[in-house]
C-alpha cells in the first residue's frame, strides 16, 4: 500500500508525491525512494542507507509558498562516502546543485547507484 503522511505542513516538492514512487516500507516505517530509505531533518534529506559505502545527502537552499506549502527551489545535492577514516571534507565524492527537489533526488539517486556498483 502506497501512502503518505499529509499532517506534514512542509512539502518541497508537490511532483514527487503524485508520481507514486514514494511509498511507506513495512520494515522500517520510514520513507523510501526507489526501495532505499529517506530520513529527513529541517532542510536536510538523506537518501540511502547508513550500511552502504555512500549516502546521498540533500539540503535544500531555496524554497518559496505554493498553494500554502514550500516548495523547493533550489537544492544541493552532495554523494557522500560513509568512510569514518576521511574528514567531511574528503568524504564528498561529487557535488551539484539543482531546481527542484525531484530533480535533485534523481540525479543523487543514479550518483548512489553507480558508487554502490563499483
Amino acid at each position: 500500500p502506497v501512502g503518505v503522511d499529509i499532517s506534514v505542513t512542509m512539502c518541497y516538492n508537490l511532483v514527487t508525491f503524485p508520481s507514486g514512487r514514494f511509498q511507506m516500507s513495512d520494515q522500517t516505517a520510514g520513507l523510501t525512494y526507489k526501495g532505499r530509505p529517506l530520513m529527513r531533518k529541517d532542510n536536510m534529506i538523506y537518501y540511502g542507507s547508513m550500511a552502504d559505502s555512500h549516502i546521498v545527502m540533500l539540503q535544500v537552499l531555496d524554497s518559496k509558498p505554493v498553494n500554502g506549502l514550500n516548495v523547493a527551489t533550489r537544492v544541493s545535492v552532495q554523494l557522500l562516502s560513509n568512510d569514518p577514516n576521511l574528514r567531511s571534507r574528503e568524504r564528498i565524492v561529487k557535488k551539484s546543485e539543482k531546481e527542484g527537489l525531484y530533480t535533485a533526488l534523481d540525479v543523487g539517486c543514479v550518483w548512489l547507484e553507480r558508487a554502490l556498483a563499483k
